[in-house]
């Protein structure tokens, strides 16, 4: 098909969107990253790189747009019609409204504090073309959902409202649940009437527990050890940034469209390596808390005591020195050799389901595995 022979009003082309964009334009459609419905125009993406606000104003701290390839960014006009087939089933149509091109170091640099290509965010983006679409998003057909719990705000807003509850936490995971969650998910439970364990199923590094088994393990957790009639397991399919502060505060704006009133941060919630800085996303979310609406609930570190035989808090713990934990590597290596891994640390029916996964998988490697010390998202 010669692009150049056809008029903008009746060009017709298909774009085929890989994971993340398939899911970000479910997630647009579907409330999820409301106020936005559709990928972002240049007028709301510069004014998030410069100061976390679209152009109305509205707080709101990541890009969402869909970049596409030279040749078909060349051929767009305004008016055009374009069929986006997306993974999972996904299919809806765009009607062409504006085309621009990105910055992606800058974008790097304002949106992950970095243009290190070792941060997965940032080596992701540059690899993507700078040429990205905006319109209007007609749904043809919503990506098949891999799970039965629910995936849509308005879902999750019902199960709330049939609850009666009046104030909800979410808890924010792309991990595993260890014990030291378990505290933390239980000691928020006394502050509030409901908790939504939340995880993210969108695509994440390839090194991470993949969701399938990650989704097993809280099952295993809530059904076993919760009160289930206070706690609801739903999905979050947005995929992974790993863009430490800006993400937590773009967590918690999508969390309040769930129905959260109270959102769980982890000290370095949305983080990889070392990139961010211990506090600086539970700062950022704090510091913004009032205009998004809800309550941010920030904890100090738990993890296994054995001085004094159980679960502890930095708070109130005296031995933090003296803590029992595993580094992903030694927790890595223990899965992968059929080493027991410490009850205090992982419950032994949630270290079966990851044992049983690497023995199925020999090539099954893990990385950015949760650290049992410390209770972050």
């Amino acid at each position: 098909m010669r692009h150049s022979s056809v008029k903008a009003s009746e060009f017709r082309a298909t774009i085929r969107l890989d994971d993340i964009r398939t899911w970000d334009a479910a997630c647009l459609h579907q409330g999820v990253y409301a106020p936005l419905n559709t990928f972002m125009g240049q007028e709301d993406y510069d004014r998030v790189l410069k100061s976390m606000r679209l152009a109305s104003g509205t707080l709101w701290p990541l890009p969402i747009t869909l970049p596409v390839p030279h040749d078909i960014y060349a051929a767009v006009q305004p008016g055009c019609i374009l069929r986006l087939q997306g993974t999972d089933g996904f299919l809806a149509r765009l009607t062409v409204t504006e085309k621009f091109c990105r910055n992606l170091s800058y974008e790097a640099q304002q949106v992950y504090g970095t243009q290190d290509p070792s941060h997965p965010g940032v080596n992701r983006l540059f690899t993507e073309p700078e040429g990205v679409l905006s319109g209007k998003i007609d749904l043809l057909r919503l990506p098949d959902q891999g799970y039965s719990e629910p995936y849509w705000p308005h879902q999750v807003r019902g199960i709330l409202k049939d609850k009666g509850f009046r104030s909800v936490a979410f808890f924010q995971t792309r991990n595993p649940l260890h014990r030291a969650h378990e505290a933390l998910q239980k000691t928020t439970l006394e502050l509030v009437d409901g908790l939504v364990v939340h995880p993210l199923v969108g695509p994440t590094k390839a090194d991470d527990v993949p969701t399938h088994v990650r989704m097993q393990t809280y099952r295993q957790v809530l059904d076993r050890y919760f009160p289930r009639e206070r706690v609801t397991l739903a999905v979050f399919p947005s995929a992974m940034r790993y863009a430490g502060p800006k993400e937590a505060l773009f967590h918690a704006i999508t969390r309040k469209n769930y129905g959260a009133t109270h959102f769980v941060v982890g000290r370095d919630a949305a983080g990889v390596g070392n990139f961010y800085l211990p506090d600086q996303a539970l700062n950022l979310v704090a510091s913004h808390a009032q205009e998004i609406g809800i309550t941010p609930l920030t904890f100090r570190p738990f993890g296994y005591c054995p001085v004094c035989d159980a679960i502890a808090s930095a708070r109130s713990c005296p031995h933090q020195d003296k803590w029992l934990s595993l580094s992903g590597t030694e927790l890595r290596r223990r899965l992968q050799q059929g080493i027991e891994i410490p009850p205090q640390i992982l419950r032994p029916d949630v270290a079966e389901i990851l044992e049983k996964a690497y023995r199925s998988q020999d090539s099954f490697d893990q990385g950015d595995q949760p650290n049992p010390k410390e209770a972050s998202s």
